[in-house]
C-alpha cells in the first residue's frame, strides 16, 4: 500500500508559479509510474503530467512547456512544478501511482490516490 499526501495549493494571479508536492509513505514511490491529474467544478477529471520509475515524463498538451514533474526518490516525493499558471489551470490537483512500468493518461489506470490540493489561478 502506498500512502500519497498532496501540499502547496493555494491561490496565485495568472502569469505566477506554484510547486505542489505529493509526499508518499508505505512503499518506495521510486518504483511506481506517479502522475498528476486534475479536476475542475462541472468537468471530468484530467490528466496533467505523469513520471515513469525511469524518469520518463508525460504532459497534457494544455500544460507542456508550462508544467514539470520532478521526483526526489530520497524524499519519497514527486513535485508539480507549474510555472506560467492560467485561470483555466484552477482546479483541484490529485496525485496518484501505479506499480507499472508506463506513463498512462487515464485515471482508472491508478491504484493510489492522494485527498488532492485546490490551485486557484486569478486573472
Amino acid at each position: 500500500q502506498v500512502q500519497l499526501v498532496e501540499s502547496g495549493g493555494g491561490l496565485v494571479q495568472a502569469g505566477g508559479f506554484l510547486r505542489l508536492s505529493c509526499a508518499a509513505s508505505g512503499r518506495t514511490v521510486s518504483g511506481y509510474a506517479v502522475a498528476w491529474f486534475r479536476q475542475a467544478p462541472g468537468k471530468e477529471r484530467e490528466f496533467v503530467a505523469a513520471s515513469s520509475r525511469t524518469y520518463i515524463t508525460r504532459y497534457a498538451d494544455s500544460v507542456k512547456g508550462r508544467f514539470t514533474i520532478p521526483r526526489d526518490n530520497a524524499k519519497n516525493s514527486v513535485y508539480l512544478e507549474m510555472n506560467s499558471l492560467k485561470p483555466e489551470d484552477t482546479a483541484v490537483y490529485y496525485c496518484a501511482a501505479v506499480l507499472s512500468s508506463g506513463t498512462s493518461i487515464n485515471p482508472a489506470e491508478y491504484d493510489y490516490w492522494g485527498q488532492g490540493t485546490q490551485v486557484t489561478v486569478s486573472s
